[in-house]
């Protein structure tokens, strides 16, 4: 892969104003998750001497407001104006977080928990959204490529990040790193006030109110009725209940399966980030060349395997080998999802498909993160690795009825 077919693939995504802004939010937004990610997992570990119930709750916290509110917050994505949906989340974010620093100054070490609730719940809104926005203002062409250069950008955080999470935790405290997080959902809304504004769309308050569960039932029977995107709700499922428990025990794979202290989590996540961004990169030059379906499948193929071998594995080269492959499919999955949502559904259903299609992936994820600990209480570590590798098989056994469907476009054409 050559730096000159990278900048040829997203060089003219890069001159579309709408798109630099998306990124340089994202890029403040990724510094305030992952300084929350690892801040407050070192904190919650360090509080509780490494309790397995503890550390689970802080995914349980993240996620279940996706799988509660998600509905909902596709819903009202197709009705509010996105641009000001991101902003007015951000900024109800940095404030729930800085209400989160007070008490914590104050001695309520639980309170840590409320920071990560209320950004999920938030991004409900805002998600949706962006992908309502993305279908707006980025051509049909270019959605794979768009996705693909969004990947790489989280990828660098994935190699970043969890130094960064780490570092300031351990340099200058909790408090300090819980104000870097409202400080970077702060600066996000500021930037997204460069997004064109929205259009205006007139709606009666009597309108709303009684169209609001008629719109919400038609996002689930749009689903529903199209074969593509139900096979994609299975699969999410299937995804979801693996990532759950490989993304909650993750801690444990470094702590007892290796032999390394919490720290040395971070530095797995540094090669899987690697793998993600050259992962990415390969995604943005052949998006063209592969179906989404098909990117979709190769990536919880790698996923499932490199699952099963990081629980076998007890050696530290082979795991970061694993860890390496997975990093590889992991944009992969993300770029297909989201290219085909975008590519099979029309614009004024994105939200709501979005809403209805998520909590497929997060509910199971949900469930699993909370379970994941009891799991580990009752069953070997390696075992439990194993299943969730299997069940992230099953769902890429379900898209390969899919490998011969075309786009919603291509069929309006046709």
């Amino acid at each position: 892969m050559s730096a000159k077919a990278v900048a040829g693939a997203g060089g003219s995504l890069f001159r579309n104003k709408f798109y630099q802004t998306i990124l340089l939010s994202n890029v403040l937004l990724q510094i305030g998750i992952w300084v929350r990610n690892f801040a407050i997992l070192m904190y919650v570990t360090d509080m509780t001497n490494e309790d397995p119930f503890a550390i689970s709750m802080i995914g349980f916290v993240e996620f279940l407001p996706i799988f509660v509110f998600s509905f909902i917050g596709g819903t009202f994505a197709d009705r509010w104006k996105p641009r000001l949906t991101m902003i007015w989340c951000d900024f109800l974010s940095a404030a729930s977080v800085f209400i989160v620093l007070i008490t914590l100054l104050y001695g309520s070490w639980q309170m840590i928990y409320l920071a990560t609730f209320v950004s999920a719940i938030l991004s409900q809104f805002s998600q949706p959204s962006v992908m309502k926005l993305v279908k707006q203002h980025i051509p049909e062409e270019q959605l794979q490529s768009a996705m693909a250069l969004f990947q790489s950008l989280i990828a660098i955080f994935m190699v970043l990040g969890p130094s960064l999470g780490v570092i300031s935790y351990q340099k200058f405290g909790i408090e300090i790193s819980v104000g870097v997080m409202g400080v970077a959902f702060l600066l996000s809304a500021v930037v997204l006030f460069r997004i064109p504004r929205d259009q205006e769309v007139d709606r009666t308050e009597a309108a709303v109110k009684d169209h609001f569960w008629q719109e919400l039932k038609e996002g689930f029977a749009y689903v529903w009725r199209s074969p593509v995107l139900k096979a994609l709700g299975g699969t999410f499922a299937l995804a979801g209940t693996a990532v759950g428990i490989a993304q909650t025990l993750g801690l444990f794979i470094v702590l007892e399966r290796l032999g390394q202290p919490k720290e040395f989590l971070q530095y797995v996540l540094m090669v899987n980030g690697i793998a993600m961004f050259i992962g990415g990169g390969t995604v943005m030059v052949i998006a063209k060349k592969i179906k989404p379906q098909k990117l979709l499948a190769l990536g919880l193929l790698m996923s499932s395997l490199s699952m099963v071998g990081v629980g076998l594995s007890t050696r530290i080269p082979l795991t970061l080998v694993l860890q390496f492959i997975s990093g590889l499919g992991f944009p992969m999955i993300q770029i297909g999802i989201s290219t085909m949502i975008l590519q099979w559904t029309t614009e004024s259903f994105i939200g709501r498909v979005n809403g209805v299609l998520s909590p497929m992936f997060v509910g199971m994820m949900v469930i699993m993160t909370l379970v994941a600990g009891t799991l580990k209480l009752h069953f070997p570590l390696v075992g439990i690795y194993c299943v969730a590798g299997a069940i992230m098989f099953m769902g890429m056994l379900l898209l390969v009825p899919l490998f011969k469907h075309k786009p919603l476009k291509v069929q309006l054409e046709a």
